[in-house]
C-alpha cells in the first residue's frame, strides 16, 4: 500500500467508516455530505450491531491508501479508540477532534487525513461543522509545516523500548 498523498482535490472523495455506537451520527454525515455532492465511500457498519472499531478503522484507512478515497472520517463511541487505531496504519495521519480549529488545523499544519470523532461526545450539528471544515482544509505546505511533518512521517516503523 502506498502513503496517503497530501494532495487534495477541489472536491475530495470521502469515505466515512464508524462501528455500532458511530453508526447513527455516520448516517447524518452520509447524508450531509451528499447534499453537498461530494463522492462518497462508506465502509461500514451499517447497523447498530456491536463491531469491534479497529476492523472498520482498518477498511477506512485502506480506502484511503488504495486511492478510493481522498479523506476519511472515522466515527466510534468516543473517536480515541478510531484514532489511536488508524494512526498504526502507515501513510495515515489521524486526528481526534471535538473543535473546529482542531479539525481544519489538523490539516493545515499537520496534513491529516482521517478525521475522528466521537458520536458520545459531540453532537450531529458540530460534527457536521468539524466535517466541513476538516473536507474542505488544505496542507499549507510552509517550510516548517514540511519540515515537522518529515520528522513525524520519519517516525514511521521507529519503536521504542517498553
Amino acid at each position: 500500500m502506498a502513503v496517503a498523498s497530501s494532495k487534495r482535490p477541489r472536491r475530495p472523495r470521502v469515505a466515512l467508516g464508524c462501528d455500532h455506537a458511530g453508526f447513527h451520527l455516520k448516517k447524518a454525515l452520509l447524508s450531509c455530505l451528499g447534499e453537498k455532492k461530494y463522492p462518497l465511500v462508506d465502509v461500514g457498519t451499517r447497523d447498530t450491531r456491536p463491531v469491534d472499531y479497529p476492523d472498520y478503522t482498518l477498511r477506512l484507512c485502506q480506502a484511503l491508501l488504495e486511492g478510493r478515497a481522498d479523506v476519511g472520517v472515522m466515527i466510534c463511541g468516543s473517536g480515541a479508540g478510531a484514532c489511536i487505531a488508524a494512526n498504526k496504519v502507515k501513510g495515515i495521519r489521524a486526528a481526534l477532534c471535538h473543535d473546529h480549529y482542531t479539525a481544519h488545523q489538523a490539516v493545515e499544519h499537520d496534513d491529516a487525513n482521517v478525521l475522528c470523532l466521537g458520536a458520545r461526545v459531540i453532537g450531529e450539528s458540530l460534527a457536521r461543522e468539524l466535517v466541513e471544515a476538516f473536507v474542505e482544509a488544505r496542507f499549507s505546505g510552509e517550510p516548517r509545516h514540511r519540515r515537522r511533518l518529515e520528522k513525524v512521517l520519519a517516525l514511521e516503523g521507529k519503536g521504542g523500548r517498553r
